[in-house]
């Protein structure tokens, strides 16, 4: 899609959203079976339900166009998946997903924010560097695929809320 947005907001996850947003995910992370919407509505309303969790979505003109899943433990955020619309990616989505993703974890005091990436998914995984996460482990065969997990972390001062840069410690 080429069209301009005309706004994109993000916020958190209404139960009203489940709908979309299950849907985004498959289509997202490619999840087969013929209950594989069913499945990703039913994990969401368990994140709705619990207290560390924090999902939001991202809206534009009006409908859901992507989403974040996070929790938040102590003084860390672990992100467990970041999904936007296959029709809406290189448009901003993701990158206004992960910016409010760190903003959620300088509200909530968290001081590292953890998360996995497909190694193969380079857009991800430049985004995520680009925001200020470092690749600092690979989990081999991570995936059900087998394919291997890039692990990544972002570290946030505590004083100034401030991103602090962490270099490469594993060749992605």
């Amino acid at each position: 899609m080429s069209s301009a947005r005309v706004c994109l907001t993000v916020r958190p996850l209404r139960p009203e959203d489940i709908p979309e947003v299950a849907l985004i995910h498959v289509l997202a992370f490619r999840e087969h079976g013929i209950d594989a919407v069913e499945r990703a509505a039913s994990n969401l309303h368990e994140e709705l339900a619990r207290p560390w969790s924090r999902v939001w979505v991202a809206t534009a003109d009006a409908r859901v166009v992507g989403s974040f899943v996070a929790w938040v433990v102590a003084d860390e955020v672990h992100v467990l998946d970041v999904a936007t619309h296959p029709d809406e990616r290189r448009r901003g989505t993701g990158r206004a997903l992960v910016r409010e993703l760190l903003d959620l974890a300088r509200r909530e005091h968290a001081r590292h924010v953890y998360l996995e990436v497909r190694r193969s998914n380079a857009p991800a995984i430049a985004l995520y560097r680009g925001e200020g996460f470092a690749a600092v482990g690979v989990r081999e065969r991570y995936y059900a695929n087998d394919e291997d997990a890039v692990e990544m972390a972002l570290a946030i001062d505590g004083e100034t809320g401030e991103i602090v840069r962490g270099m490469d410690e594993v060749t992605v």
